[in-house]
């Protein structure tokens, strides 16, 4: 069975990273979590107290900074430069300005070109919000999922109090639903479902039955 390349899509809190994770990982997959790829940068510029309106502080540092990923248990692990930042960029502080800066050109011109050299030998799965419009248009399998605003809230409240936050239920849905308009609407490659990807509404799915979902679609496209 060949491999192939995997575009999945969807809006903040819908589990991409996790299912495509374990996805991956059942398929002997790479993965590749861009959103975390946007998170790291995003650190980057609150940890060096840069304002994201900076044209040419942002620039700069796109070019310098190093982003790099390894698989982890869990989840990929980040490393900004040599500082392993998996869990500084899940705060609500990197959550709150990620799809602004995101939403920069300059940004995302270099991202989306570290991203289209990672995938170019196949047998692999990138999850984001462009993905199969904008990184890979090509993808042989696209995917779109997403679920409820009440439902990724709740799954990211439920993450946070396991972590120890004291960000609320209220807080949560109110952020979600605001990445949600600021993704959808931004100018440069918003979120939005390719034509040819298929659609899946996980609301009412565990973590583990959206996985099995994705691998059979997957292993369906690959014969």
């Amino acid at each position: 069975m060949r491999k192939i390349t995997v575009a999945i899509d969807g809006p903040a809190g819908a589990g991409k990273s996790s299912a495509a994770k374990i996805a991956a990982k059942r398929l002997h997959y790479l993965y590749i979590d861009t959103g975390a790829m946007y998170r790291a940068f995003t650190w980057a510029l609150l940890e060096r107290q840069l304002s994201i309106a900076d044209e040419e502080k942002v620039a700069a540092l796109v070019e310098t900074v190093s982003i790099r990923l390894e698989a982890g248990e869990e989840r990929c692990r980040v490393f900004v430069d040599a500082r392993e930042v998996t869990k500084e960029i899940r705060s609500y502080d990197v959550s709150a300005h990620v799809s602004t800066v995101a939403a920069l050109a300059v940004v995302r011109r270099k991202l989306v070109q570290l991203q289209r050299e990672m995938a170019a030998g196949g047998g692999v799965i990138l999850d984001g919000r462009d993905i199969g419009t904008v990184v890979l248009p090509q993808a042989d399998l696209k995917l779109y999922l997403t679920a409820s605003v009440a439902s990724r809230a709740r799954r990211r409240w439920l993450e946070v109090q396991a972590a120890g936050g004291t960000e609320t239920l209220a807080d949560i849905a109110a952020n979600i639903a605001a990445r949600d308009k600021l993704d959808s609407e931004r100018e440069i490659s918003p979120l939005r479902r390719a034509d040819d990807a298929v659609l899946l509404d996980n609301s009412e799915l565990t973590l583990d039955e959206t996985a099995d979902m994705i691998c059979r679609l997957i292993e369906a496209r690959a014969r």
